[in-house]
């Protein structure tokens, strides 16, 4: 996903990709898959030096379920849009960013490469916590049964501290 910085100008240029990224989401063990891949559109020009994308990527994933680890499909869709500015070769290697440079991002040499940014936008897209719906029971703590498809015998104990409470009655006779 590769555009040549001769192409960038002016006037709003249009491109179109499709990729099949590999992305596994931190702090999960189940991995995203993208079957089809994703869609990704792109409307880029230049004002000056700094270089603006506008853009949309869309796609059907794939992932476990993180309550009841089911696999399930969904549509992922998202629209993003950054600013490149030409890279300013500090001269200094231990030079601390600005406030106002964290935010940026840079770019060098012939050709500019969409793939780090498609990938940031990917993963920003996903769910945190997927699910395959909102009313999913998800497992059993006890015996581990997967409460969407079976009730299980089990009776979890409760709280002693808290029995004063299931005999209470306010307002009522």
């Amino acid at each position: 996903m590769k555009i040549p910085l001769s192409r960038i100008d002016t006037l709003p240029r249009e491109a179109c990709f499709s990729a099949i990224p590999d992305i596994v989401q931190e702090g999960a063990s189940a991995a995203v898959r993208f079957p089809s891949g994703v869609r990704i559109d792109v409307t880029y020009y230049r004002s000056g030096r700094e270089l603006f994308f506008h853009g949309s990527l869309k796609g059907e994933a794939e992932t476990e379920c993180s309550r009841c680890l089911e696999n399930f499909d969904f549509v992922m869709e998202k629209s993003f849009d950054f600013v490149l500015t030409p890279d300013p070769l500090p001269t200094n290697k231990n030079m601390e960013l600005t406030a106002d440079e964290m935010g940026l991002s840079f770019y060098t040499g012939e050709d500019i490469d969409l793939s780090p940014f498609v990938r940031e936008q990917t993963l920003l897209a996903l769910p945190l916590r997927p699910l395959c719906s909102e009313s999913c029971r998800g497992l059993c703590p006890d015996c581990g049964a997967e409460l969407n498809r079976t009730t299980c015998g089990c009776t979890l104990p409760g709280d002693s501290r808290m029995a004063v409470f299931r005999n209470l009655r306010l307002g009522r006779p």
